[in-house]
């Protein structure tokens, strides 16, 4: 249970992190931002993915599961902590991390005038590849030249013990691994932020 904790001066409007219910970060979202007073901040990524039928654009929240909201805590924490799609204010045992105004800016410039940042699919020679698309889908390969007119990409895989190099075109192959790599952090998968990456705790 979230208790009430002191108003400091000067930061009565805070950022805190929110636990979304599974898969509902975009319907928390969508409450909170009809809450008069409170600012939310949901950054998401939009990147292609392998799927059983082929390539397809998805769109994710950055941190899977979390998102963040600027309030007054001694008013609006019992609405935001009950609003339909939010599970839970995060909180460290009795402390309620109050996340710094720093932070907050710091993911908004790095993703752009839009909270929705689109993960180009660069590719670049070395770069390990899967085919995602056609006939050669699920093989694995190695960029080996990129040609930006064509929008095709040369790549060697091993077709029947015998390498051989095969012109692809760029939207039919993912970078081997995660697409969300190391986006802001160094982390190929952005996780929830971290007690140590949060201003000092207000105490409950």
């Amino acid at each position: 249970m979230i208790r009430q904790i002191p108003v400091i001066e000067g930061k009565d409007q805070s950022w805190f992190c929110l636990q979304a219910q599974p898969k509902h970060e975009h319907i928390a979202a969508a409450h909170l931002k009809r809450i008069e007073n409170i600012e939310v901040f949901l950054p998401r990524v939009r990147f292609k993915r392998r799927t059983r039928l082929g390539l397809a654009w998805v769109t994710e929240a950055l941190f899977p599961g979390y998102l963040f909201a600027r309030f007054d805590w001694s008013i609006s924490r019992r609405q935001v902590h009950h609003a339909t799609g939010v599970r839970s204010i995060v909180h460290f045992g009795e402390q309620v991390p109050v996340i710094s105004e720093n932070i907050i800016e710091g993911i908004k410039l790095n993703l752009g005038p839009s909270d929705l940042h689109t993960i180009a699919p660069d590719f670049s020679p070395g770069d390990a590849v899967q085919i995602a698309d056609g006939a050669l889908r699920g093989l694995s390969a190695v960029v080996t030249q990129v040609m930006p007119s064509r929008e095709r990409i040369a790549v060697l895989m091993d077709l029947l013990g015998r390498q051989t190099t095969v012109e692809l075109t760029r939207g039919s192959m993912v970078k081997a691994g995660s697409e969300r790599a190391a986006l802001f952090y160094g982390r190929t998968r952005p996780s929830a932020p971290r007690p140590d990456a949060v201003s000092d705790p207000v105490a409950e």
